[in-house]
């Protein structure tokens, strides 16, 4: 009897310890809520170029965290994901929506760069596309959901937009910010900003073609080319005077997304240019308008 009930004692200890550990490996309901975590300089490619610093919230979760992927401007040929992480008129973007949206893990991602005959349109195309498929493949890890937002400035807006409209996978995004991003390559070459024929050669140098060499890249690269019923509601920027990406290319995405019954605003700031006159007070009206539409559309 006395056997039985030491082998009883030593059982119940045994278990009473292995619950104890299951709970603290967050096996239990009294696992410790998560604490915010900052990886700088991850690798999602072999390319020193193919790096996204990552920031996850505290208390995240794979249902409830939302995602955020950052995607810089440079006419895809320069700019980096630092762009995103310093001043712009007083504000850290990344700061800004860290405290705006504090729910969401933000990503702000590198990609490779136009650079003469290397790396050619649709390379950064692919990185994007790269980039989210390893960020989904980390969810567990992670610990996020699959409620994804891209936004993208300038060239970043326009990678963002294809990305969202033409592919559905690794993830279909919730919606899109496009930051005076381009939409319709073909008009770009055709009708560049304040007739700035600079910016013409600029793009064929980019996609290494021009419309009437390689039609079918001008227009595979375009994101207007992919709007549908389906398709994530967008918000869009423009400045009225933009000397390199004309407004028209927002107000063609605002018309197409409309006409497909897609939710969008398109936000017009007249007598502005390509970001760097905004100023402390559209910058703020931006992110404000920012805000509420992913409060409102990202459920």
């Amino acid at each position: 009897m006395k056997l039985i009930q030491l082998t009883m004692a030593v059982l119940l200890t045994v278990s009473m310890v292995s619950c104890k550990k299951n709970n603290n490996t967050g096996g239990g309901a009294t696992t410790k809520p998560l604490t915010a975590q900052t990886i700088m300089n991850v690798s999602y490619g072999t390319d020193p170029l193919q790096k996204m610093d990552v920031y996850l919230p505290a208390n995240r979760s794979t249902t409830s965290t939302k995602v955020m992927v950052m995607i810089h401007g440079g006419a895809w040929s320069s700019g980096d994901k630092a762009d995103f992480s310093t001043l712009t008129n007083g504000m850290v973007i990344t700061d800004t929506m860290k405290n705006r949206l504090a729910e969401y893990a933000i990503i702000n991602i590198n990609y490779r760069l136009s650079n003469g005959s290397i790396n050619l349109f649709p390379t950064q195309e692919n990185d994007i596309k790269a980039a989210l498929q390893f960020i989904f493949d980390k969810s567990a890890e992670y610990v996020i959901s699959n409620k994804y937002v891209l936004v993208g400035a300038s060239a970043g807006a326009h990678l963002a937009m294809l990305q969202g409209y033409k592919y559905s996978t690794p993830v279909k995004p919730k919606a899109i910010v496009s930051i005076f991003g381009p939409s319709d390559l073909v008009d770009m070459y055709n009708n560049p900003a304040a007739g700035n024929t600079t910016l013409t050669l600029a793009l064929a140098a980019v996609m290494g073609a021009t419309p009437t060499t390689n039609a079918a890249l001008y227009t595979s690269s375009s994101p207007v080319t992919y709007i549908a019923a389906g398709s994530p509601p967008t918000i869009l920027f423009h400045g009225g005077n933009d000397p390199l990406v004309s407004a028209s290319q927002s107000l063609a995405v605002k018309n197409k997304l409309t006409a497909a019954g897609v939710v969008n605003q398109y936000v017009l700031y007249p007598g502005k240019g390509h970001g760097d006159d905004w100023g402390d007070v559209l910058y703020k009206d931006a992110f404000n308008n920012i805000q509420a539409f992913l409060t409102a559309n990202v459920q």
